[in-house]
């Protein structure tokens, strides 16, 4: 299986007034991120706003953000439905177009039990012949995954990562306790990477390494070399740009932290917003309180 590990930005969705992709846009991000060392790219995360997008525009994410890596760094593509049928359309597409891993998501609007939401998963991953990647975020999900079928899912041949969105570091904790080398784990913005990586995780899939990711992967550098005092002044310095987003829309805060940095990415998709003036100015002034996150 292919070893996915370190930072992977989850890359916005820069999309225009027509509700066209900017495929140039989201390249040359793409190509600075690899250039700055990043260790995989994921789009239709969270942050790439894959809630708000049709096929023909994910598709063009995905497309162009795999022939901009051209195999440089692994690309690892967001799978989100309410339907197992559609997922598992959409997961066999993204193999087709050269993807190297599938970021599963599971959305809902009527609740599901363990065993559906289990079999979503399951489904994805039979599908396809590359490493999935399972995702849960219980703040926006209906059915969270529990540990149970965390467990369970762990076994599969192809579900070797699982990305926790939970604010919850002992739940990573029981997480790598109960499946051992069956699962990695991959935090996110909502968790402190470093506390993470110290217990044992391989690195993490977040927003804002969009905008500071030479900091991130020196952040992740310093976990992996157990320089522990230097990972955690770091980390308290980048976890500022976490709180400041907390308070907004993150899509429109990192599309706001891109525009800043001088890529037109446009404004998240409505009924999304974008940042007001004063909210805009708040964003950068955290940016340029983190030393080198404004070029």
């Amino acid at each position: 299986m292919t070893d996915f590990h370190g930072v992977f930005p989850y890359l916005v969705s820069p999309i225009d007034p027509a509700g066209q992709i900017r495929t140039d846009v989201l390249g040359r991000l793409c190509d600075d991120l690899i250039k700055s060392g990043v260790h995989g790219l994921t789009p239709l995360g969270s942050t790439g706003e894959f809630a708000y997008l049709d096929n023909a525009q994910r598709q063009a994410v995905v497309q162009t953000t795999i022939e901009v890596a051209r195999g440089r760094v692994p690309v690892v593509a967001g799978v989100a439905s309410t339907s197992t049928a559609d997922a598992v359309a959409q997961a066999k597409a993204c193999q087709k177009l050269g993807a190297d891993g599938i970021l599963a998501i599971l959305e809902a609007y009527f609740p599901l039990s363990d065993r559906q939401v289990e079999s979503y998963f399951r489904a994805i991953a039979d599908a396809v012949d590359i490493p999935v990647v399972i995702y849960t975020n219980p703040q926006f999900q209906r059915s969270d995954l529990t540990l149970d079928v965390i467990a369970r899912l762990a076994a599969h041949p192809r579900i070797g990562y699982i990305k926790d969105a939970s604010t919850n570091t002992g739940r990573l904790l029981s997480i790598m306790n109960r499946c051992g080398d069956n699962i990695k784990v991959f935090s996110a913005s909502a968790h402190i990477p470093a506390a993470v990586m110290l217990i044992g995780g391989v690195g993490w899939m977040a927003g804002p390494a969009c905008i500071i990711p030479e900091q991130s992967v020196e952040l992740y550098n310093l976990c992996k070399a157990a320089r522990w005092d230097d990972a955690l002044k770091l980390q308290r310095r980048l976890w500022r740009i976490n709180e400041a987003f907390a308070r907004y829309n993150l899509a429109a805060c990192i599309k706001a932290g891109l525009a800043i940095q001088g890529y037109e990415v446009g404004d998240p998709v409505p009924p999304q917003a974008a940042l007001t003036a004063e909210e805009r100015k708040a964003v950068e002034a955290v940016l340029r309180e983190v030393a080198g996150a404004v070029s």
